[in-house]
């Protein structure tokens, strides 16, 4: 993660984050890491939208944001980012000036872009952590190698209809953390996985998730509490039930294996 600051907190910023401050496990230290980080979010919709807004309000210093989408209005039952004056705009344009209206300190990168084979590696490169909120196998896998191989933390959510899930993974650290790989060797037939037009969602299925998401991006920059990595988090909202499994790392992985 990127160090802390070297200058103390101004009396604005002990007011904005004394709810931080007063958290043995946060304090100025911990609060200078937020302010030092840069953090990297792959999408800014269901799950980009919930996640975005806590970590800017959080005061994570730098967020990058990648989405090459505009924002309809079928976004707006769950994409909570997006005003519906913002039809028809940049889905980075509008979250940057809602994060803008919570937390004007933050500095925000857009990238109104797809991330591909051609472009990733520069973009992964400049952050400390990826949150990963895309709706597509090859974006899922095509950060999950490239994360392994620039050794950055990967968090990473999936959405359906009424359920999701959600792990951390490093397998850069070594056994016994597993990659995305490990979990998911291969994508699965893509009508075996009816996207969100076609199947539907809850909405505030995204925002339980992006917000579980956060969480575990402020943890994982401050270096408190039990990381997700080697565990998937898995919520079923109409049984209100979470359960976790155990993701062990696989050897003959593609990616992190041998």
């Amino acid at each position: 993660m990127a160090e802390t600051l070297a200058h103390p907190l101004t009396e604005a910023q002990f007011q904005r984050y004394a709810r931080h401050l007063i958290l043995d496990e946060v304090g100025e230290e911990g609060q200078a890491k937020l302010l030092a980080a840069r953090v990297l979010v792959i999408g800014a919709g269901g799950l980009g939208s919930p996640l975005l807004m806590y970590l800017a309000a959080a005061g994570v210093g730098t967020l990058g944001i990648v989405d090459d989408d505009q924002v309809d209005l079928t976004n707006l039952q769950r994409q909570i980012v997006h005003a519906t004056s913002a039809v028809g705009s940049l889905k980075t344009a509008s979250a940057q000036q809602t994060l803008a209206a919570i937390n004007p300190e933050v500095r925000i990168e857009a990238h109104a872009l797809r991330l591909d084979e051609r472009n990733a590696r520069d973009i992964v490169a400049r952050y400390d952590l990826v949150a990963d909120g895309s709706d597509n196998f090859a974006t899922r896998y095509l950060l999950n190698d490239l994360c392994y191989r620039l050794r950055k933390t990967l968090v990473g959510a999936a959405l359906s209809p009424f359920d999701g899930q959600l792990s951390t993974f490093k397998a850069y650290l070594g056994p016994p953390h597993p990659c995305y790989r490990c979990l998911f060797r291969e994508a699965p037939p893509p009508e075996t996985v009816p996207r969100c037009e076609t199947a539907g969602i809850l909405g505030a299925i995204a925002g339980v998730m992006g917000t579980l998401q956060a969480v575990e991006v402020l943890k994982e920059i401050l270096g408190i509490g039990s990381s997700l990595s080697g565990t998937l988090l898995m919520y079923d909202s109409l049984a209100a039930d979470f359960h976790k499994i155990e993701i062990p790392r696989d050897p003959d992985c593609p990616t992190c294996g041998g």
